[in-house]
């Protein structure tokens, strides 16, 4: 069997494979409410044989969004329409994942396909927070600047939106700190210059994420697995760099957070991120080795003989795919074939093998 199609068990949860639906904004919800698209956008991946189907990232609060058409988990209303796609999910031998987030500076804007802007004030822009009144590009919104009691706030957000994430059925939670939101801006000294108890040293820069680890931890269950997904280098001498990811890591496990994913950039804006494939791969190798913790690779993944070798070589223990899953929902089905693997194939389409 193809190390790709191996069974993999964190904690309770058996994932029959190692092919994750990475978190993918979809920008296709109104007041945060999941609709039909999403049904059937993950839905499609399950068939299509993903072991881990994550939904997008998703709104901790209305002042969390990217955009008004977020995924939200902010209001009980919300879990009833969630409970709809996790149940399908699961019927097709699929475990279904949430990322929850908080945009932090990077709120407030249009959807991508009109532009991706700031939204004006007649547009119904709201304002936007972060470690310290720093805008993520020049002319963007100064941020708010969080005070304690708007920290304490974001840690209940993310308490309360692990609460209503188990109760729709997910079974993974993946904490969102990368790509430049919220808790990526505290990480960084780029984005944080704060002289409190949340800025300054390493210790101080984490202080919100393991805080926010440690809220979701008194509602999730132990048996279910917690991810974190990182930036594990901004890709700018001086900012949050590999070292400090695998500091973080350790720690990480330490708190019982089960596997890192391994992203990167997405603070600094006109950063070069030298865009190739597997890019990101060495982040996640290095993770993996020195914090001796299961990581995820992600970024230009695109087939099945590089995702086999990523995990031949130790290099992570899961992969998320994320464009190549829109170009193909049925990845998983046709990398079997190409690797010799026989896997089980939803009934309804077994004529079809």
């Amino acid at each position: 069997m193809a190390k790709l199609f191996e069974p993999l068990q964190i904690k309770s949860v058996t994932f029959k494979n190692r092919i994750a639906v990475s978190p993918m904004c979809e920008y296709s919800s109104e007041d945060g409410f999941a609709n039909d698209w999403h049904l059937v956008h993950l839905g499609s991946r399950a068939v299509g044989g993903a072991g881990l189907v994550i939904m997008e990232a998703t709104a901790i609060s209305t002042e969390g969004r990217i955009t008004p058409g977020d995924m939200g988990i902010w209001k009980d209303e919300h879990i009833t329409n969630l409970k709809r796609i996790t149940t399908f999910i699961h019927q097709h031998d699929a475990v279904a994942g949430i990322q929850l987030a908080h945009a932090g500076r990077k709120a407030s804007n249009h959807v991508p396909w009109e532009g991706g802007k700031e939204l004006s004030v007649a547009e119904g822009a709201w304002k936007v927070v972060s470690a310290s009144a720093i805008p993520f590009h020049e002319g963007a919104e100064l941020p708010i600047s969080l005070t304690q009691d708007g920290i304490n706030k974001v840690i209940g957000d993310f308490k309360a939106a692990a609460q209503r994430a188990l109760a729709a059925g997910f079974k993974v939670i993946e904490i969102h700190a990368a790509h430049g939101y919220l808790i990526n801006q505290f990480l960084s000294p780029f984005s944080n210059q704060r002289t409190d108890e949340y800025g300054g040293s390493f210790d101080n820069r984490i202080r919100l994420l393991v805080e926010v680890v440690n809220a979701i931890k008194t509602v999730w269950p132990k048996e279910l697995p917690l991810f974190v997904r990182i930036s594990a280098t901004e890709w700018k001498e001086g900012g949050w760099d590999i070292e400090q990811s695998v500091t973080l890591s350790k720690l990480l496990k330490g708190l019982g957070i089960d596997l890192i994913d391994c992203s990167s950039g997405g603070n600094i804006s006109n950063v070069k991120i030298p865009l190739v494939a597997g890019y990101q791969v060495p982040l996640s190798a290095r993770v993996k080795k020195e914090a001796n913790v299961l990581t995820g690779a992600v970024g230009l993944i695109t087939n099945a003989q590089q995702a086999e070798s990523i995990l031949q070589n130790e290099q992570a223990d899961i992969i998320l795919l994320a464009r190549q899953l829109l170009r193909d929902p049925y990845f998983p089905l046709h990398a079997a074939r190409l690797l010799n693997a026989d896997i089980k194939w939803p009934a309804q389409y077994e004529r079809a093998k």
